[in-house]
């Protein structure tokens, strides 16, 4: 388990660091003038958009909850296997959990 967390952490960092330019330049022309916006709105309201954005929202709630983990990996706490198992573990659910509540909250 703790090799997965750390292959999908490194999966969630790529593929933030490849769509926020994107996501940033959409931010941008949504915010040219209300049109644009009630365009933009519409193009979100897409079950497929919300599928992505979804995705996007559990990489970053994901890598943010293993790189806790992974600072706490450096600080020599959790390094023994069953701790590592458990805080991979724990990693999953939380991030998995914020998804949802976040998500639904959201949409």
């Amino acid at each position: 388990m703790p090799g997965i967390v750390s292959i999908l952490h490194r999966i969630s960092g790529v593929g933030i660091f490849l769509m926020l330019p994107f996501l940033l330049y959409l931010l941008d022309r949504s915010l040219g003038s209300p049109e644009t916006f009630e365009t933009f709105a519409a193009v979100v309201d897409n079950w497929f958009i919300k599928l992505v954005l979804f995705g996007l929202l559990w990489a970053y709630l994901h890598h943010f909850c293993a790189g806790i983990r992974f600072l706490l990996l450096d600080l020599h706490k959790g390094l023994e296997l069953e701790e590592a198992r458990k805080s991979s573990k724990i990693v999953l659910i939380v991030s998995l959990t914020l998804t949802l509540i976040i998500g639904v909250v959201l949409w």
